[in-house]
């Protein structure tokens, strides 16, 4: 499988805010993170979170591969930038999978003390070649 991952931010609106939009007064906007892991192939979402607004993106990831079974076997994750984190990448190799995260700007190597940094020092080496 080829796993999507990214997440984004949701308004939601309370009783308090259409009350208060519909007879005038301050408006307090409540907004949540949806976190996403999608088949690349079928579309399927395979693993989701609801968070607070405050909660990162990255620190999200390995809780989303964990709601993939240990025997789905996941050949590569892919996601943007703010997921180039060694929490991250070594979740990603711990499910023996490839990360397709570009490295951030102004990336440098890690020190190569796992597998997911040495993949990643791997990606970065190519990026920079390009």
């Amino acid at each position: 499988m080829h796993l999507l991952i990214d997440g984004t931010g949701i308004k939601v609106e309370g009783e308090g805010e259409w009350n208060a939009r519909k007879h005038g007064g301050a408006k307090r906007r409540v907004w949540r993170k949806v976190h996403l892991g999608i088949d690349g192939k079928t579309l399927e979402i395979r693993a989701v979170e609801f968070t607070s607004s405050d909660v990162g993106d990255a620190p999200m990831l390995p809780e989303l591969l964990d709601q993939i079974p240990p025997e789905q076997e996941i050949g590569s994750v892919t996601a943007d930038g703010a997921y180039d984190t060694r929490k991250c990448h070594n979740a990603i190799a711990g499910r023996g999978a490839a990360a397709v995260i570009p490295p951030r700007k102004n990336a440098q190597p890690w020190k190569p003390d796992s597998a997911g940094a040495i993949a990643r020092n791997e990606a970065l080496r190519v990026a920079l070649m390009m």
